[in-house]
């Protein structure tokens, strides 16, 4: 009989241990997905996170301005010519830019998150993805747009303190310019460039935008879009000497001083063009490359004072 209830305490004592060992691995399984946390990106995309990610690659100097800005940091970024504004990131692999990835050296940083745009990248979704990789895809044709990256990217790091004061800072800079601009608006025509190729900047471009936002009058706001390039007009000198710019401004993703030579190159063809203000009173400016043409990331509080000086400059003249 002894035997028996032994027998019968040692049962009950086993299927009590299994019992709590089968708690304790749906506690434990429970506890892993609460750790589970989503994000939209702005191609509408829901990525799904294990944990925050720490192998970050970025294919735009923007993106990896703002990833730096949030505390975080990159094992891949875009590639570069001239030196960087990063110093951290200067020894970090270059895999290729957001028109041409360069799969090799993705590969060999073996990144969490790659980040793309939306235009350029969405065909290199299932590539990343095979990888082992997510793609989180953005875009930035306003500020709106890179204050949503701020916040999408804040998201991602489990860095929403830090994203909330950089768009506070971002709002406090756009709403300081409103209330000192000059009632008095700078007729501008803002020109993307390339050598040969010259396209006026339209309100719906990043570039036009800023423009805006700092007070000024966008000469090319009505001028047709490109198809292939909707944020873009072609030239129309017909109706740019009408118009009669007090600011040519010249933005380029390469050789700013090329771009500006061959620009005035165009225009001494073309006699009109020396009837407009900005040619006569030498106002025909290249921005810099890494505040226009491009996404300049947190870096855009300092476009906006540059057009601002710029601006003030001419209404103090006038």
């Amino acid at each position: 009989m002894k035997k028996i209830l032994l027998t019968i305490f040692a049962i009950l004592l086993l299927i009590t241990g299994c019992s709590e060992s089968s708690s304790d691995v749906e506690n434990i399984g429970k506890q892993q997905g609460e750790n589970h946390y989503s994000i939209t990106d702005l191609a509408d995309q829901i990525i799904t996170f294990p944990s925050v990610p720490e192998r970050i690659a970025a294919l735009s100097n923007g993106d990896m301005d703002i990833i730096y800005a949030l505390g975080g940091e990159l094992v891949g970024r875009p590639n570069s010519t001239d030196e960087i504004a990063i110093p951290e990131a200067k020894d970090v692999e270059q895999i290729g830019t957001t028109h041409e990835i360069d799969l090799e050296k993705l590969t060999l940083v073996r990144p969490d998150v790659v980040l793309g745009n939306v235009q350029m990248n969405s065909k290199d979704v299932p590539t990343i993805q095979s990888l082992g990789s997510q793609m989180v895809l953005t875009h930035a044709q306003s500020v709106e747009d890179i204050k949503a990256q701020v916040e999408l990217f804040g998201n991602m790091l489990q860095k929403q303190d830090k994203a909330i004061e950089i768009i506070s800072t971002i709002d406090q800079k756009i709403t300081d310019v409103k209330n000192t601009a000059s009632k008095e608006k700078v007729r501008v025509l803002l020109v993307y460039g390339a050598p040969g190729t010259y396209m006026a900047a339209l309100p719906n471009s990043l570039s036009g935008n800023l423009l805006e936002l700092a007070g000024a009058e966008n000469i090319a706001s009505n001028f047709p879009s490109l198809e292939a390039y909707p944020q873009y007009a072609q030239m129309n000198t017909e109706r740019i000497v009408e118009a009669n710019p007090q600011y040519i401004l010249l933005m380029s993703h390469g050789n700013p001083e090329e771009v500006k030579v061959g620009f005035m190159k165009e225009m001494e063809q073309n006699a009109a063009w020396n009837q407009l203000d900005a040619v006569k009173e030498g106002r025909v400016e290249v921005l810099p490359s890494n505040l226009f043409g491009t996404n300049p990331g947190t870096k855009v509080i300092e476009a906006l004072d540059l057009l601002v000086e710029l601006f003030q400059a001419v209404n103090e003249e006038s």
